[in-house]
């Protein structure tokens, strides 16, 4: 019977994916969705509180406003953040962590403003995974050096080697699929509420984007900075 109520609704089921425009490219059909509009609007935000900012930085006053108060106290909580976990490393990564903690938390709180939480799809969850990846294998070699790179991989003995080379390879897509799950099955489920339940679901809904959009987007936006600077430190840390 419950699998009959999700198949007769099923056409009236929004997950909010859709093709907003397309184009040719090299002979082949390109389309523009909702993730890459959503994306879009995130990025001009930040875009926009950088600039203003910034312009409230240098002209900062004495007695500091309500804008300037707000920009301190993220910057702090970040630079505390950070400093805890990478310690003296955390000068050279914090642009990077504040950066992607920021657009993260954005994009997973987007849903309370009717967005589709772009970290709901997994090409962008993915792309922040690679690039994480990038950087703890450069700055393994810049730091372990191939002498210290390679016990790494043999440790504790050499035939552990493909097993270490395995678990490498799946840290961009652990990093990637525990996020894009966990935003996604929010945006489902509520897109199912929506749906199965339109007649009613009026303001209390709100208390599921709460938990789904805001406490659950804060909480995966923490475990995947907090697991990319373990990595990044672990990979600068040397045995000297």
């Amino acid at each position: 019977m419950g699998q009959g109520i999700l198949l007769s609704a099923g056409a009236d089921i929004d997950f909010m994916i859709h093709g907003v425009f397309s184009y040719e490219l090299f002979g082949q059909t390109v389309w523009i969705t909702t993730t890459h509009v959503c994306v879009l609007i995130v990025m001009l935000v930040i875009t926009a509180f950088c600039i203003a900012a910034n312009r409230a930085v240098k002209h900062a006053s004495d007695v500091p406003g309500t804008f300037q108060n707000v920009v301190e106290l993220v910057v702090e909580m970040l630079d505390k953040m950070i400093g805890g976990v990478m310690g003296k490393f955390s000068p050279k990564f914090r642009n990077y962590i504040g950066t992607i903690f920021i657009f993260i938390l954005l994009s997973n709180i987007s849903g309370l403003f009717g967005l589709r939480p772009p970290t709901a799809d997994y090409g962008v969850t993915f792309a922040m995974g690679i690039m994480t990846f990038v950087l703890i294998h450069y700055n393994q070699f810049k730091y372990q050096k191939v002498k210290g790179v390679i016990a790494g991989l043999c440790d504790p003995w050499p035939i552990w080697a493909p097993i270490n080379i395995i678990g490498d390879i799946a840290v961009p897509i652990s990093l990637s699929l525990r996020l894009f799950a966990n935003v996604l099955s929010g945006t489902v489920m509520l897109a199912l509420v929506y749906a199965l339940l339109s007649k009613i679901a009026i303001i209390w809904p709100a208390a599921l984007h709460v938990y789904f959009d805001l406490f659950s987007g804060a909480i995966q936006t923490y475990v995947f900075c907090m697991l990319t600077m373990t990595y990044i430190t672990n990979a600068c840390t040397t045995d000297e």
